[in-house]
């Protein structure tokens, strides 16, 4: 039997398989019923029953911790609508995902999995999912991983400040955290009426996990607004500097397997579950060869070809290789503006830094040595090593370590509010609700 190729794909497409664009979703609208009108677009049946069939598959060893079906379905189907919102978004923001890049994401899909692209194919189909669907779902993914990264880079800051504290922090002993959480969301500007419900609800769902009535994941997955609900409300693994500080403070006092909450953060609120706790791992001790060096530019431009360059810079060698000083030469002579009045001097740099070619050159000569001319995308260069050192690089990896899970912890926490956005804004009517969902509900 064919293990279901669901469990394969890259993380977000487990339960999103989607028809790509609204040409096939209006070819198709005669032969295939509607779920959901989400502003221009719509979400067919055939989508809904496909996501749902993979969540089902999913569980298949737990059905227990499923919802019942029409709930799945409501869950399921808010989540193929936030796709639909998030991937127009994209659009308008310029986004696209060439043939290219989308092969390369197939590729990368099936060398995850142990097969080729081929082999890729001949899954899909045992599993009843033609090759089309899966390009156009991945399709969709990658859009939206591109949203997330454009909206982390515009929107989100990390202060140099909020690294020392998490490197203070990290000093007093390093630990992570496993973390489970079910949310109950409040939209922005929520009234008395909207928290009271939330509240209840929360409260509600507290009082199931502490009876035993339902285990926490469970619970999660039947009530939890997350975009990780059907994950059962896994956040993995986390450092401190991921987490908001308040709940760090909170962590410290809570053993293993225990629950607290409700919790009022800015998304709605919130039950945190600690699955366990692990010791961090330590930054490991690492230094690079940095190389001091000077050299001597001559450009390639529309009035100086690359014959009359490369003219110039052997009369150059030529004359160093005679004895004129180098410093001196590169003071008259080169035509790198940034380097020119210090005689060419580039300071200390790893090999790599001003690309391969130069640097394949300085590691190849001793110190003091001249290197015979070459050409990099610059142009003509000559280059003098002057010296070269270990440099302790550890403190600058474990900074930039830091920087990235503090960045990943906020762009999440804003990311999760601009999808509520999205989703307020948005236009959508559930054709098989029975109620219609207008703009803002």
């Amino acid at each position: 039997m064919t293990k279901p190729f669901s469990r394969f794909l890259i993380a977000g497409l487990l339960t999103l398989s989607t028809v790509a664009t609204s040409v096939q979703a209006q070819t198709l609208q005669r032969l295939d019923g509607i779920a959901a009108v989400v502003n221009e677009d719509v979400v067919l049946q055939s989508e809904l029953d496909r996501a749902v069939q993979n969540v089902l598959t999913q569980y298949a060893n737990q059905p227990g911790q499923l919802p019942p079906r029409n709930v799945l379905e409501r869950q399921v189907l808010e989540r193929l609508v936030l796709v639909k919102l998030q991937v127009a978004r994209a659009a308008e923001s310029g986004i696209r995902i060439s043939d290219a890049e989308l092969n390369n994401a197939v590729n990368a899909v099936a060398q995850q999995n142990g097969t080729t692209p081929d082999g890729l194919r001949q899954r899909l189909e045992a599993d009843g999912m033609s090759f089309a669907e899966f390009r156009s779902s991945l399709r969709d993914e990658v859009t939206i991983q591109r949203l997330r990264q454009s909206f982390a880079q515009s929107r989100v800051q990390v202060s140099e400040g909020e690294v020392d504290a998490a490197l203070a922090a990290q000093a007093t002993g390093q630990v992570q955290y496993h973390l489970a959480h079910i949310l109950v969301a409040l939209p922005d500007g929520a009234s008395a009426e909207q928290i009271n419900t939330g509240k209840s609800k929360i409260d509600g769902v507290k009082a199931l996990v502490d009876k035993g009535e339902l285990d926490f994941s469970a619970a999660a997955v039947r009530y939890s607004d997350s975009p990780n609900a059907l994950e059962g409300g896994d956040l993995g693994w986390r450092s401190p500097d991921e987490i908001p500080t308040a709940f760090v403070e909170m962590l410290k006092g809570m053993s293993p397997g225990q629950v607290v909450g409700p919790l009022r953060g800015p998304s709605g609120f919130q039950l945190l579950k600690l699955v366990e706790v692990r010791d961090g791992a330590k930054a490991e001790q690492r230094s690079v060869t940095e190389y001091n060096a000077r050299h001597i530019l001559i450009r390639i431009t529309p009035t100086q070809d690359a014959n009359a360059a490369k003219a110039k810079i052997d009369t150059l060698r030529a004359r160093i290789a005679g004895g004129a000083d180098f410093v001196e030469v590169a003071k008259e002579s080169t035509e790198d503006a940034n380097s020119r009045d210090e005689g060419g001097d580039l300071g200390w740099f790893p090999a790599e830094a001003f690309g391969p070619a130069f640097g394949q050159q300085v590691t190849g000569l001793q110190d003091g040595q001249v290197s015979p001319p070459f050409r990099t995308d610059a142009g003509w260069h000559i280059v003098q090593r002057v010296g070269s050192r270990q440099t302790d690089v550890t403190d600058q990896n474990r900074r930039a370590q830091v920087r990235e899970t503090i960045g990943r912890r906020k762009a999440e926490d804003e990311y999760n509010r601009y999808l509520q956005e999205l989703r307020g804004e948005a236009y959508v009517s559930f054709r098989n609700a029975g109620a219609e969902t207008t703009p803002g509900g």
